[in-house]
C-alpha cells in the first residue's frame, strides 16, 4: 500500500469529529453593557461595543459600518431605549428574530423614575425596600432633557448603576447566550454565577466605604445617580443639568447655587466628557469642595470585562475622598 493510500484509509477509518459550535457575535450599546457581556462569554468570545469612548449614549449616530454589523450581529445587548433611542429602530429589526436583549426589560430588574416622574414598585423585593407606585414603562423611548425640571421626568436608564441590576443582567446575558449557542450554555452559566458573586463582593466592599458620608450633600453635573444614591443609602445628588445633553438656565444655576448655599453642600463632583466650569459656577464663593470627576458610563476607563468595577470603584473612591474630609 502506498503512503497516500496509507493515509488516506486512517483518516476514513478515524471517528468523526464533531463540529465546533460557532460562538454567537454579540454587540452591544454600550461600554458598561460590553463589560457585562463579556463577563459571560469569557474566553469563548469578545462583544463589539457600539458606543464610541466619550460619546453621548443618547445621540449617538451609527457608523455604516455598524449599521451593516447589526444586521449581521446574533445578538444585541443594550440597556433599552431610554437611554440609546438611535438603537430602537435596529433593535425591533433583530427583536423579530429574537437576537435583542433590553436589559431595562429583564425580570427582578430594579427600576426607579428621574425625580418628578411617577414612581414604580420594584419587580421584587429591594434590600432597601423602596415603597413606589408601579407604572407600566411600555412605551417610554427616552427622557426629557427640558433645563429647567419642569418635564424632566420618566424611567431613569441608569440602571447599572444599582449593582443589584448587574448582577441580575448577567444571568440574562447567560441565558440569551446559551438559547443562541447552547453547546457553551454550562460556561455562560458558570461565567455569570461567578461575575454575579464578584458584584456582590464588590457592593459589600462599597457599602462599607460609603457608609461614613450617608448624610453628606453633593452636588454632580447631570441627573444619572439615583440608582447609586439610593442603593447605597447616600442623600440625592444636587444636579446642575438636569440632562447631560442640555445647557442649564440662568435661572436653573441661580436656583442651584441658592440650594447649595442652603443646604450646605460639602462637594461638587464634575463629570468626565462634559465642561467643568458649570460645576465651578455654580459652586463659586461657597465653601464646597470640589471633588474628582465622575464617570457614570465608564467612557474613560478601559474596555473589558473589568470595566463595571472599575466604574463603581471609581465613583466610590470620589465621593468617599471628598465627602469624608471634615
Amino acid at each position: 500500500m502506498t503512503r497516500h493510500a496509507l493515509l488516506l484509509s486512517v483518516a476514513l477509518a478515524a471517528p468523526a469529529l464533531p463540529a465546533l459550535a460557532e460562538v454567537p457575535r454579540v454587540l452591544a450599546d454600550t461600554p458598561v453593557t460590553a463589560a457585562l457581556v463579556q463577563q459571560v462569554m469569557g474566553e469563548l468570545g469578545q462583544p463589539e461595543a457600539l458606543l464610541a469612548a466619550g460619546s453621548d449614549p443618547h445621540h449617538y449616530q451609527l457608523r455604516p459600518s455598524q449599521a451593516r454589523s447589526l444586521q449581521d450581529a446574533d445578538l444585541l445587548v443594550w440597556v433599552g431605549p431610554a437611554l440609546t433611542p438611535w438603537l430602537e429602530r435596529p433593535a425591533a429589526g433583530l427583536a423579530a428574530r429574537g437576537a435583542a436583549l433590553a436589559l431595562l426589560e429583564q425580570p427582578g430588574t430594579q427600576l426607579r423614575d428621574f425625580a418628578g416622574g411617577d414612581e414604580h414598585e420594584h419587580e421584587h423585593e429591594h434590600e432597601h425596600e423602596h415603597e413606589h407606585e408601579h407604572e407600566d414603562h411600555a412605551g417610554h423611548h427616552g427622557h426629557d432633557h427640558g433645563d429647567d425640571g419642569h418635564h424632566h421626568s420618566g424611567l431613569d436608564p441608569h440602571a447599572w448603576l444599582d449593582p443589584y441590576n448587574a448582577a441580575t443582567w448577567v444571568q440574562g446575558i447567560a441565558a440569551a447566550l446559551s438559547q443562541r449557542d447552547p453547546d457553551h450554555a454550562e460556561t455562560y452559566a458558570a461565567n455569570a454565577s461567578k461575575a454575579a458573586a464578584e458584584i456582590a463582593a464588590l457592593d459589600g466592599a462599597l457599602k462599607a466605604q460609603l457608609a461614613p458620608v450617608q448624610g453628606k450633600r453633593f452636588v454632580v453635573f447631570h441627573d444619572a445617580y439615583g440608582y447609586f444614591t439610593d442603593h447605597y443609602g447616600l442623600q440625592p445628588a444636587i444636579a446642575v443639568s438636569l440632562g447631560d445633553a442640555s445647557t442649564p438656565s440662568a435661572a436653573r444655576l441661580k436656583t442651584i447655587r441658592d440650594q447649595i448655599a442652603a443646604e450646605g453642600a460639602a462637594c461638587a463632583f464634575p463629570e468626565a466628557n462634559h465642561d467643568p466650569r458649570l460645576i465651578a459656577a455654580v459652586t463659586e464663593g461657597s465653601a464646597t469642595r470640589a471633588g474628582a470627576a465622575l464617570d457614570p458610563e465608564g467612557s474613560t476607563a478601559e474596555p473589558g470585562a473589568a470595566l463595571y468595577a472599575t466604574l463603581l470603584r471609581g465613583m466610590a473612591a470620589a465621593l468617599a475622598d471628598c465627602l469624608g474630609q471634615e
